[in-house]
Formats: C-alpha cells, sequence, structure tokens
C-alpha cells in the first residue's frame, strides 16, 4: 500500500523547492535542444529523458519502497498524469527544434493562468471575475509572443502551445494526487509509463549520440528529469497549485542565460513585451490568490 506523507502549510519551503525544481527542468530543455539540433530524433530524444528518469528511479526508489512504490492509490490520476507530462515533453522538444529556448519558456509561462481555469473543474477551486480576466490578458501575451498575423511565424508554434496545454493539466493533476500517493509512487509512474510507451516508436530508427558531450548530456537528461519531477512533488505538498505556479516564472533568468549564452539566441523585444504581459497578469492572479487566503 502506497502511503501518502500528509500535506503541510509551508510556503516558503515550497517555493525554494519549487525554483530548485524549474532550474531542472531548464537544464533538461537545453539538453535536449542540444541533443536534436545534434542529430538526434526529437521523439527519441523524448524517450531517453524517459529512459534515465525511470532507471534513476528505480535506482534510488526501489531498494528503499520495495514493490509498494508500484502500488498507487489513484492510478487512474497518476497514469493521466505521466501521459499528459509526455505528451507535452514529446511537443516541447519537437518546438526545440525550430524555437529559440526564450520562445517556447516564454510560452511555458502562461502554464499558471491555465492552471488557474483548470483548478475550477478538476480542483473545486473558485476563480472570480478579475482573475478570469487576468487570464485573458495574460493569453494576449501569448499572442504577441507567437505572432499568428505575422509573416514569420512558425508553425512550431503550435507545438509550444500543445505543451503549454499538456503541462498545465500535469500541474493540477500533480496537486490533486498530492496528498494521496507518496512521491516515489508518482515518480514510477510518470517515468515508467512514458518510457514502455514510447520505446516501440523509437527502438526501430535508434541513432547514437556523438562526442563526449552528446553522451554526457543523454546520460544527465533523465536524472535531472527524476530530480526536478521529485522536487515539484515534494513542493506541492507544503503549497496549493495555485500558489506555487508563478514561480515557473524564475525560468525567465534561466532560460535567458542558457539562450544567450550556449546557444545564441536572446530574447527578441516581441519575446520581452510578451512575457512581460503573462508575466504582470500571473502575479496578478497570485496576488489575489493571496488575498483570498
Amino acid at each position: 500500500m502506497s502511503i501518502a506523507r500528509p500535506r503541510e502549510d509551508r510556503l516558503a519551503l515550497a517555493v525554494l523547492i519549487m525554483m530548485g525544481a524549474f532550474f531542472c527542468f531548464t537544464l533538461i530543455d537545453s539538453a535536449a535542444k542540444w541533443l536534436v539540433l545534434a542529430g538526434l530524433p526529437a521523439l527519441q530524444v523524448a524517450f531517453i529523458r524517459y529512459a534515465g528518469h525511470f532507471v534513476a528511479s528505480l535506482i534510488f526508489i526501489a531498494p528503499r519502497e520495495g514493490w509498494s512504490a508500484f502500488h498507487s492509490n489513484a492510478p487512474l490520476i497518476q497514469t493521466l498524469r505521466a501521459l499528459a507530462l509526455v505528451v507535452g515533453t514529446i511537443f516541447n522538444f519537437f518546438a526545440l527544434t525550430y524555437l529559440p529556448l526564450t520562445i517556447t519558456t516564454a510560452i511555458f509561462f502562461a502554464a499558471p493562468l491555465l492552471v488557474c481555469l483548470m483548478s475550477i473543474p478538476v480542483l473545486g477551486e473558485t476563480v472570480g471575475l478579475r482573475r478570469l480576466i487576468a487570464v485573458l490578458v495574460g493569453f494576449m501575451g501569448v499572442l504577441i509572443i507567437t505572432q499568428p498575423w505575422s509573416v514569420d511565424f512558425h508553425p512550431a508554434m503550435f507545438f509550444s502551445l500543445g505543451a503549454l496545454c499538456a503541462a498545465s493539466t500535469y500541474f493540477v493533476l500533480t496537486r490533486k494526487v498530492a496528498g494521496i500517493d507518496n512521491n516515489p509512487t508518482g515518480q514510477i509512474y510518470t517515468s515508467g509509463i512514458p518510457t514502455l510507451g514510447l520505446l516501440p516508436f523509437v527502438i526501430s530508427g535508434w541513432v547514437w549520440p556523438e562526442g563526449l558531450i552528446g553522451w554526457s548530456l543523454t546520460i544527465a537528461i533523465g536524472f535531472t528529469a527524476a530530480l526536478g519531477h521529485s522536487m515539484l512533488t515534494v513542493a506541492h505538498l507544503y503549497g496549493e497549485a495555485s500558489k506555487l505556479a508563478p514561480v515557473v516564472y524564475v525560468q525567465i533568468l534561466y532560460a535567458t542565460a542558457i539562450s544567450w549564452l550556449i546557444f545564441a539566441q536572446p530574447p527578441d523585444r516581441w519575446t520581452i513585451l510578451g512575457t512581460i504581459v503573462i508575466v504582470a497578469s500571473g502575479l496578478y492572479i497570485w496576488m489575489r490568490e493571496r488575498k483570498r487566503t
């Protein structure tokens, strides 16, 4: 039987843990972009990311938890959570093949807005008119970044938007399952299901990485994912999803630095402007949440 740790109200600690989790996620995206640009198929990179995560979970979790880690008190939610995560990852890795890291990250910043909307039917939370308006303003920021009316619009933007929707679903389901299952069970589900599901699609066209950097990133990406998602799950034990969601904006610093220094792709003015609009909307929603508690 999977025994979950009880939820606690320790917001400051939850925020610090979330900051570490999103640093790991930025490293995952950066490694994925490097690998796909080096010639590895995006679907294979997604498999590597989850297979490494799964191996890390088995190494560090199975000896300590035993077979209880494979038993979930909410298997349907855990399965849907895993599927949402892998779909978001695949879409994101395809987007990173064509788009700068700053753009995919900026679009992802709209996740707190979607989490706010999805928390109504999924978590039973109440969202007032002002917060709904803030959500609409935030999506205007997404339009500023993607510019679907522009001749420079890239179809890969649709992959990034799909990743946004899937990731938001994952965050909401993470909160829903927190306190029901423990972290080890969540790690097994969110890494094992994608690994087994993707294997048949990548095995026949496998491409081996080249060079020390390629092999290093291939090995590290899965372990970084295991650490990041473990921190994410633990953070949700200490704080509510609606309060933790704006922490995603710390990726502004992470993604901009890595994109600029590693890929020589600084954010353009439209990405900066759209990001400001999205962040302002998200912070407004966060402040409204703080007043309600």
